[in-house]
């Protein structure tokens, strides 16, 4: 025994500091037009070959430096809202080089597609069409990258709208629909209303955020989708370490990500239309579950064939059935909520329904089996978490204690609490909802910033809790013990994170389906605790 554990530790220490011992690193300065260090800018390094990108934050001095890099040629730019510079091409790195590469910004205009969905939400004309983009088009995409870069007329906006409807994912109908058209032309059209900055808007000021010294130690690393308007939803590891990654654009495949390459291979679902794949989960065996949204279908890749085989549900998709997001039990079945809440059975190839959490009142919107065997389940549009006995598929469910809080995600800590974004629809709420199984009882922790809006939910291997904010451009670690949260501001807009999945390295990756990317982040120079892995 002794002799084995010498040998672990010894591969161990040669795998650390053989990876240390390849890796460079880039360091430098951002300063500002005055000629000073300038805190709070991204600056983002992305090898070429690989399109990986590693993004930092400049401190409070300016000063920045990007670790763990690979050899090869890199480029580096910058961005920091309302400032320019010239990004850095060709830096050659070897693998012991230490680059040094400073920044000088200028200033340059504030554009819509720079701000937040909470910048948006104060700076756009309020009145009925405002209420429709935001309960309508903001549960899937906000306006930054998929309306403000289109610039269409009304016709333009009409046909927009149609198709969403036709996909189902919006219900606007005459008059609303050519008012929205309207709206939507004024706001980003040819001849928009809105001011062409909103530096020039009164309200802009008041609208922008700032983050502690603590909130600059955030380190992204991201990977380029090989395609555009794949609308990757997110990233689940398997346990070969690769990530799994449902596209829910018109792309009709499914993804797996090399994060040591970067190196993407897809693989496409039969589906003869749309399949809007929303989720996409690695099963212990090797087989990978995913759940097609526009089909009512539930896919199963296997490894062998790597070939996608569907199983039809109904009702069908125009009928109201759904398929939203995938989780296997430890019984080998599979879990989807949608409408109705369902569960596969992969040997009978036979669903059974939950027809207590169907529409017309709605749909399950997460799902997770606990360690007991037991599944829980989110019910949005009825205000109510859910749980299904493992035993006797008994359905009982609990109303949240703050009314319209739409609980969409939810996540359940090794102690066996059920935590519950209460994300707030048509407005946000901005609570974390702590549900007891023993005692039947919620504690609600208020969760800092002007509009609150949680939606992806993961815990590390240190218990913190971290979440995304739809609205804000953020992600967040909120501490169980004590309802502290650390903010961190995203290197992009439109953030659009739906679910957090953690792997083998305690890494939590995400998708984010606006900016086309997936990727994981990390605390740099995180200090070792206990409970550190």
């Amino acid at each position: 025994m002794r002799l084995l554990n010498w040998v672990l530790t010894t591969a161990f220490t040669i795998l650390v500091f053989s990876s240390r011992s390849h890796s460079a690193t880039i360091i430098g300065t951002v300063k500002g037009p005055e000629g000073t260090g300038f805190r709070a800018a991204f600056v983002a390094a992305q090898n070429l070959k690989t399109k990986i990108s590693i993004t930092v934050l400049s401190g409070p001095q300016g000063h920045y430096r990007i670790e763990s890099l690979q050899p090869g040629e890199y480029r580096l730019s910058i961005r920091a809202v309302g400032y320019k510079a010239e990004p850095h091409e060709g830096v050659n790195l070897t693998a012991t080089r230490r680059a040094s590469v400073d920044f000088s910004l200028e200033e340059a205009p504030v554009l819509w597609s720079d701000i937040s969905g909470y910048q948006g939400k104060r700076l756009f004309p309020h009145g009925q069409e405002y209420n429709v983009l935001i309960q309508q088009c903001s549960t899937c995409h906000l306006f930054q990258n998929r309306m403000v870069p289109l610039g269409l007329d009304v016709n333009g906006w009409k046909s927009r709208i149609d198709f969403m409807n036709a996909l189902g994912v919006a219900k606007i109908q005459e008059p609303q629909l050519s008012n929205l058209a309207i709206y939507l032309s004024n706001l980003f059209g040819p001849h928009s209303v809105l001011p062409k900055s909103p530096e020039e808007s009164p309200k802009y000021r008041g609208t922008v955020r700032s983050f502690s010294d603590d909130s600059l130690n955030i380190v992204y690393v991201q990977y380029d989708m090989p395609g555009p308007n794949r609308m990757p939803f997110s990233a689940a590891p398997d346990k070969d370490g690769y990530l799994w990654i449902p596209n829910n654009g018109p792309a009709n495949k499914i993804t797996r990500l090399d994060p040591n390459t970067g190196e993407m291979q897809d693989f496409s679902v039969p589906n003869a239309g749309p399949a809007h794949i929303h989720s996409a989960v690695p099963a212990p065996d090797g087989t990978v579950w995913l759940a097609e949204q526009g089909s009512n279908k539930v896919g199963k890749w296997d490894p062998t064939t790597q070939q996608v085989t569907e199983y039809q549900d109904q009702p069908s998709r125009l009928e109201g059935g759904s398929k939203h997001t995938v989780r296997i039990d430890s019984g080998g079945n599979v879990w989807i909520s949608g409408s109705p809440l369902a569960r596969f059975d992969p040997r009978t190839r036979q669903f059974k329904h939950f027809d207590e959490v169907s529409k017309p009142y709605g749909a399950a919107y997460d799902v997770k089996p606990d360690k007991n065997g037991d599944v829980w389940f989110t019910y949005p549009s009825q205000n109510k978490i859910g749980r299904v006995d493992g035993k006797t598929l008994k359905v009982s469910m609990w109303v949240m204690p703050t009314a319209n809080s739409y609980p969409r995600r939810m996540e359940i800590s090794p102690d066996g609490m059920v935590w519950v974004g209460e994300s707030g629809f048509p407005f946000s709420v901005g609570k974390f909802a702590r549900f007891d199984p023993k005692t039947e009882t919620f504690k609600e922790y208020p969760l800092p910033g002007p509009d609150p809006s949680p939606y992806a939910m993961g815990f590390d291997t240190d218990g913190y809790l971290w979440y995304n904010s739809h609205y804000m451009d953020i992600v967040a670690r909120f501490d169980p013990k004590t309802g502290k949260v650390i903010e961190y501001p995203f290197p992009n807009s439109e953030i659009t994170m739906r679910e957090f999945f953690r792997d083998a390295h305690g890494r939590l990756w995400y998708g984010s389906s606006s900016n086309n990317r997936v990727g994981y982040f990390y605390i740099a120079n995180r200090p070792k605790t206990s409970t550190s892995k």
